[in-house]
């Protein structure tokens, strides 16, 4: 599983990578043929992840409530984040691998609700939910590529 934590932790640093130097504006670009911005695509795979690993697992999700009710799936853009709350986005990104690696070792994650992926994949169980967060991940990491281009 060491592995996994690894991964979670590379995809976030080229996300951090990807999006070093952007301004206020081009995080908050919506190009014509998108639905959505970078920096909701980079508060998507923070909420995503918590509510994958924590709240299936029956446990409080370690984020601010309206975050994940304005960035779960389902969701897009309607308004932006200031540059305080998009700085603390970030730190979310980059601290929170560790917190669910160390809380994963624990052994806290006892129960898992079963889960329908819209990818159509079932998650069972925190190992698979771990591992499938880490596809979830790329998919928005190959999104925050291509929108950087068009911003």
């Amino acid at each position: 599983m060491n592995e996994q934590f690894e991964v979670l932790r590379k995809s976030r640093a080229l996300v951090i990578k990807k999006i070093e130097g952007l301004s206020h504006e081009q995080l908050h670009k919506i190009p014509e043929g998108f639905k959505n911005n970078i920096a909701w695509n980079v508060a998507h795979i923070v909420v995503t992840q918590q509510l994958l690993h924590y709240k299936l697992s029956g446990l409080q999700c370690l984020i601010p409530d309206d975050l994940i009710e304005n960035y779960r799936k389902g969701t897009f853009p309607t308004e932006e984040l200031t540059p305080e709350d998009f700085e603390e986005v970030k730190e979310l990104l980059l601290g929170l691998p560790d917190t669910l690696q160390e809380d994963y070792n624990e052994g806290i994650f006892q129960e898992y609700q079963e889960y329908p992926t819209s990818t159509g994949f079932v998650l069972t169980s925190i190992d698979n939910a771990i591992a499938f967060n880490n596809l979830h991940e790329g998919i928005h990491l190959g999104i925050i590529m291509a929108l950087s281009k068009l911003v």
